[in-house]
Order: structure tokens, then C-alpha cells, then sequence
């Protein structure tokens, strides 16, 4: 083992809380990886060598879409299910999750025979319903939001005396993901920065705890989707709106944890924001360059670096893959979108004349310039061209930006008016 661990006794007495009579410090993060060991993977750390050459640093990823249920979120449900009473697992546990945590519960509930009831909000990717359904717990979709989910199951779990199963807000929650800040720093002990992904704080509480008890020089770097800043407006004192869909919805919250915000507002050097396109651009890299799936949330990071470069130029960062839960339709989408951007693939409208051998002519004139056809279709009726004009649409594929400009240049010589 690396010497870069936790060392309790000699940790910095500002990694110790105490908020509210929530307890949290290094010592917890130590137990919770002894509680964990043998039942959680301890996933890769390895350097993407391609990913490092275009973002300018040295980039570490730590493969957490690769848990069993595919999220590091299995490892604060182990940690706070194993502290559980005889009397608490007999009568189960509820919890509220827009689908890994919810994963993370149900699948070792079931290792441990506790009864599980999961409550998720509508719209929940119907792959981690699924999944969760898998795991042998009981679902209740309601809410709109994660925060009417939560509201629901304080009701139902006093109602049926069930114990709370929170998804952040929890010093045994914190601790267990708290371990994956200290297998990165063990794995690779020259990182200099985490870029960690924030919704409701668990995760990037308990890794930053970890690390500066290994190296309190380490910068801690929290990423949140623009559409649901929460945790951004509480440390930042802005007010900005919380709102939409975002492809993040595993980071969509719209309260920042109470526990987890003092934390990160000691502990964490800065958050910073980033768009959806951001996050699907880098899903979309991750699939291409690393050949790894991973949902928008476990994306945030990698969207972060790729952003804001020159943040992180010649510098070693660490960032953790914090799941792979996403509906393969949305990957599609999220993939075709992407070659879009990239130039690759494109829709093109065409005004033509109605008459034999039109189509044939634009086609020969894309096979000369090296355009491949994807898509065709005629447009008699339903546009403002003249009877005697039809509209051709088309979609193409070109191989990068360059070639569809060169493309686009050479139908535009033959008079034909393109438009894109």
C-alpha cells in the first residue's frame, strides 16, 4: 500500500465536525473502508493518456461506473445499512433517490435481508427504476421534484416506522464515499487537484475530507449542472434559479445538504458551473475516447476540465466516474448530437426543381465531393416554393467540419442554395 493514507491522529483538527451533533472526520471515512472491504470494488484509477493531451494536464479518472450497480453511491448505502439495529433491519429502511442511490440501497438492502422501499420522482430515467426494481425493493413514484420525493417519504416512513436512508445528508453516507477520495490519493499519490461532481454534497464532503487528511495542500474542485446550481448559490451567496431538465439529473438538487454544505464551505477550495452541452460533450468523449458509459452526473468533471482548461494546464487532476446509469436511447441522442457539433453530421435543405433526375444530380454532386447520404425526403406540399420547386432535405455525413464547409462550397458553385 501507498504511504499516502489517512493518518486520524495526525490529521488537521479542521477535518473534524461536529454539526448539529452529526459527527464526521477521518477516523469515520478509516472504519467505513473497513466495512466496505471485500463488498465494494475497488475501481481502477488510471491516467487517460488521450484525455490529458487534450485538456492540457495530467487527468486521473476513477472508474466508479464500474460498482456493481454501476455508482459509487453503493458505498455510503453499505456503510449506513451495516450500522443499522437488529430492530431497524426487521422493520426496513426507506429512502428517497433519483435512481443510484436508490441502487445503491436496494441492491445491498437485499445482500443484508432488509426490506427496502425506494421513492423516486417522476421522470426518473426508466433504467434506474428498473434497475432498482431489480435489487428486490418496493417503488413509489411521486413528486416532481427529488426535495417532494424527500417529503413523501418522511410521511411514509412514519408512517411505517421505517429508518431513513438519506442520500447525502448523513455523517455514515458521507464517510462511505469518503473512501473513494482515499484510493485515489493511495492509487496515484501526485494528484494535486479533485474535480468532483456536487448535488446534494455527500460525495465531494467525504473525498475532501479524505484527502486533506493525506494532503492538506490538495485543491478540491466541486462541479454542478448550470440548470441547478443549489450548492453553488449557498456557498457563493447568489441566487440563481434552480430549473429544467438537465441530462445531470443525478446532480439535480435543488437543497443543498445541511451537513454537507458546512463541509464543503471549510473544506472545498471552489464550484464551478457548467452547461448541459458541456455535459453531453463530454459523455460523448468518454464513449469515444475511454469506451466507458457514463450518465451525465458521473460526466460533470470531465465537462469541467474540458471547459475551463486552463483551470487545470500542466497540473494533476483526479476526477471520479461517479456512475454509468443512462437510458441507451439517450445515449444515442446524446452520440448523434454530438457528431452534429462535430461537423460529422448534418441537415441540409435544398430547393430543387420538380422534375426526373434532380435528386440523382445532388447525390452524384455529394458522392464526388465524399459526402455519405443518411437520409432523403421530397417536400411537395408543405412549404412556400413555387408548384413547379420541390424542397429536398437530406442528411449527410461528412468527416469533420472542414469537409462539410468544403462540401457546402462545392454544391453552392453549382448554384444549388443550400441550407443547414
Amino acid at each position: 500500500m501507498s504511504s499516502a493514507t489517512i493518518n486520524s491522529s495526525s490529521a488537521p483538527a479542521n477535518l473534524a465536525f461536529d454539526i448539529g451533533g452529526a459527527k464526521i472526520g477521518p477516523g469515520d471515512i478509516i472504519a467505513a473502508a473497513a466495512t466496505l472491504r471485500g463488498s465494494i470494488v475497488v475501481t481502477d484509477c488510471s491516467q487517460s493518456r488521450t484525455l490529458s493531451e487534450i485538456c492540457g494536464c495530467n487527468l486521473w479518472l476513477k472508474f466508479e461506473n464500474l460498482q456493481f450497480t454501476a455508482t459509487f453511491k453503493e458505498r455510503g448505502a453499505l456503510n449506513r445499512l451495516s450500522a443499522l439495529s437488529a430492530d431497524e433491519r426487521r422493520r426496513g429502511v426507506v429512502a428517497m433517490s433519483a435512481g443510484n442511490h436508490a441502487q445503491g440501497v436496494a441492491y445491498h438492502a437485499r445482500r443484508l435481508g432488509i426490506p427496502a422501499t425506494i421513492v423516486m420522482p417522476i421522470g426518473t430515467p426508466m433504467v434506474k427504476v428498473e434497475n432498482t426494481r431489480r435489487h428486490g425493493a418496493e417503488v413509489i413514484i411521486t413528486g416532481q421534484t427529488l426535495e417532494e420525493a424527500g417529503k413523501f417519504v418522511l410521511k411514509h416512513g412514519e408512517t411505517h416506522g421505517l429508518r431513513l436512508i438519506h442520500p447525502y445528508d448523513d455523517p455514515l453516507i458521507i464517510s462511505g464515499q469518503g473512501t473513494i477520495g482515499s484510493e485515489m490519493l493511495q492509487a496515484v499519490p501526485q494528484l494535486e487537484t479533485l474535480v468532483i461532481p456536487i448535488g446534494g454534497g455527500g460525495l465531494i464532503s467525504g473525498i475532501a475530507i479524505a484527502a486533506k487528511a493525506i494532503n492538506p495542500r490538495i485543491r478540491i474542485i466541486g462541479v454542478q449542472a448550470r440548470l441547478y446550481p443549489s450548492m453553488y448559490n449557498a456557498i457563493k451567496g447568489t441566487d440563481l434559479p434552480s430549473r429544467g431538465d438537465t441530462l445531470a439529473e443525478g446532480i439535480a438538487v435543488k437543497s443543498p445538504g445541511h451537513i454537507t454544505q458546512e463541509i464543503i464551505r471549510r473544506l472545498v477550495d471552489d464550484i464551478v458551473l457548467v452547461s448541459d452541452d458541456d455535459i453531453e460533450r463530454a459523455v460523448a468523449m468518454l464513449i469515444s475516447v475511454e469506451k466507458t458509459v457514463v450518465e451525465g452526473a458521473g460526466a460533470a468533471g470531465v465537462a469541467a476540465v474540458l471547459a475551463m482548461p486552463e483551470r487545470f494546464q500542466g497540473t494533476n487532476v483526479g476526477l471520479v466516474l461517479t456512475g454509468g446509469n443512462i437510458d441507451t436511447r439517450l445515449i444515442a441522442s446524446v452520440l448523434t448530437r454530438d457528431l452534429a457539433r462535430e461537423g460529422r453530421l448534418t441537415q441540409l435543405a435544398i430547393d430543387i426543381v420538380d422534375r426526373p433526375g434532380q435528386l440523382a444530380l445532388v447525390c452524384n454532386m455529394l458522392a464526388e465531393a465524399g459526402a455519405n447520404v443518411i437520409e432523403v425526403s421530397h417536400q411537395r406540399t408543405f412549404s412556400d416554393l413555387p408548384a413547379k420547386a420541390a424542397l429536398l432535405q437530406l442528411v449527410i455525413e461528412t468527416r469533420d467540419r472542414e469537409h462539410l464547409n468544403d462540401v457546402l462550397a462545392r454544391l453552392a458553385a453549382r448554384g444549388l442554395g443550400v441550407r443547414t
